[in-house]
């Protein structure tokens, strides 16, 4: 992993920036985040957390995860907004899926971002393997920090509160 610095913390923030925007459309009852993926400096995909396909009816943003059967692994209420920005770039630029990279960031209720803690989502940093996606970024306090991803997979899987 690595913080960016100068030129590449400022193109890394304005990214941030743009996925924060994104954040701020979730409909998500439990948390706003946006994501955008990036090659060759242009956004290939964007997504935020919402049910899947902004149906009204799949929302589970209400229920509690201990009332899932333990056999439903999945307990996220919503489609993360990084998995809507794989399949939104695979959907529209699917050649350029390979070696990009993709930028996560939640809101707070004001529409701030958020600082990341350790990553966690193994659904998505499964999912980023499998798309070809080549790094994952988060805004930490030390700053904008880019991890291979399957860096960020391996570290995922370790993640304990």
């Amino acid at each position: 992993m690595k913080v960016l610095s100068g030129k590449e913390e400022e193109k890394g923030k304005a990214y941030m920036h743009h996925a924060a925007e994104l954040a701020k459309i979730a409909t998500c009852l439990r948390r706003r985040c946006g994501s955008v993926i990036v090659k060759d400096g242009k956004i290939i995909g964007e997504g935020f957390n919402s049910p899947p396909g902004n149906l009204e009816s799949q929302r589970r943003c209400a229920m509690e995860k201990t009332t899932y059967h333990r056999k439903v692994t999945d307990k996220t209420c919503c489609i993360h907004a990084e998995e809507r920005a794989i399949f939104n770039a695979l959907k529209n630029n699917p050649s350029k899926v390979e070696d990009s990279t993709l930028f996560f960031v939640s809101v707070d209720e004001n529409g701030n971002p958020q600082r990341a803690g350790k990553p966690y989502c193994t659904g998505c940093s499964k999912r980023a393997l499998e798309a070809g996606v080549k790094e994952f970024v988060l805004w930490h306090e030390n700053g904008i920090t880019v991890y291979d991803t399957e860096e960020y997979n391996d570290i995922s899987f370790k993640y304990s509160e």
